[in-house]
């Protein structure tokens, strides 16, 4: 069952995803396994918090940096401590014209696995990529969410499954998860 929350985020994605020509990519995912679906070349799973992007960028049992051509983070950000340093490290598991993906809540309820330390709208993923080094041309950023879909995530149990009644129609102004993704340059 599907989770209200992520149906159009994931929609948008797997389009911007699957034109990046999946099949040739090298994937990493932080915390999940949504990328296995969209047929990677490989597809590796990182989870948080025992690999933790704050600390540093993963690396293999000689210490060497691991590359991607594509990184996926899909509702981890809310829950790392530094997320400034944590992206700067994804920069640096990338190759040269590799992509990351993030998505994130933005009106949800507190949820402390293990911590809960942050909330972005598009605009704000879209500033933080550009901080952290992505070519600012290259970053796309959305969010969706509505006042219906934000008064179910007030119910128990959360998150709220989407039913065949949800309204998925957006209003800008009340958004409840924003996703983006940009190029580290020299691709």
């Amino acid at each position: 069952m599907a989770s209200l929350n992520r149906i159009v985020m994931q929609k948008t994605s797997r389009t911007w995803l699957r034109d990046l020509d999946p099949a040739t990519l090298d994937a990493a995912e932080i915390s999940g396994a949504w990328g296995e679906t969209l047929g990677f070349r490989s597809h590796r799973s990182f989870h948080f918090p025992e690999f933790d992007p704050c600390v540093g960028p993963f690396a293999d049992a000689a210490g060497r940096v691991l590359k991607f051509d594509v990184i996926l983070a899909n509702q981890v950000w809310e829950h790392i401590d530094r997320p400034f340093a944590a992206t700067k490290n994804v920069l640096k598991m990338l190759k040269k014209g590799g992509w990351f993906w993030l998505a994130v809540p933005f009106f949800i309820p507190y949820h402390a696995v293990p911590v809960d330390c942050a909330r972005w709208s598009a605009r704000g993923l879209r500033n933080l990529l550009i901080e952290a080094g992505f070519e600012e041309d290259s970053i796309m950023a959305a969010q969706w969410g509505n006042r219906a879909a934000a008064a179910r995530n007030l119910e128990r149990p959360w998150p709220p499954v989407a039913t065949p009644e949800d309204d998925l129609t957006n209003d800008p102004d009340f958004p409840l998860v924003a996703w983006a993704m940009g190029r580290k340059p020299g691709g």
